[in-house]
């Protein structure tokens, strides 16, 4: 068994798959618009889905979307220029870097980079 991936249901979903699409940069693997559904992966395994919904209800400070990306620079440097509150990168005692913020529905995303010069 394995976690396929996560659904987040949202009142603005042009929006918000444009941010995970164009500032995360995760892949559009199905986009349907008409059912206001899209399904995002990155470069290995689990999905998240992005469903539309009239009444999406709020986010949820119990969960963090947790994200291992290639670029924690790039990725911080674009959700910066967007505008978007984000930490600087730091760096853990346990060998990765990593930022914190929130997408555009205010659902904690935490991105982290394994750090390739130790």
């Amino acid at each position: 068994m394995e976690i396929f991936g996560i659904e987040l249901r949202t009142t603005d979903w042009p929006r918000l798959v444009a941010w995970y699409r164009d500032v995360v940069r995760l892949r559009s693997v199905v986009r349907m618009t008409s059912e206001k559904y899209a399904l995002l992966s990155g470069n290995r395994a689990g999905t998240l889905a992005i469903l539309g919904r009239t009444d999406a209800g709020p986010p949820s400070p119990r969960w963090n979307l947790v994200l291992e990306v290639d670029d924690l620079d790039g990725l911080y440097a674009r959700i910066v220029a967007g505008g978007t509150k984000c930490t600087s990168p730091k760096l853990h005692p346990e060998g990765y870097r990593e930022i914190l913020t929130s997408d555009p529905d205010g659902n904690q995303v935490r991105c982290f980079a394994w750090d390739r010069k130790r």
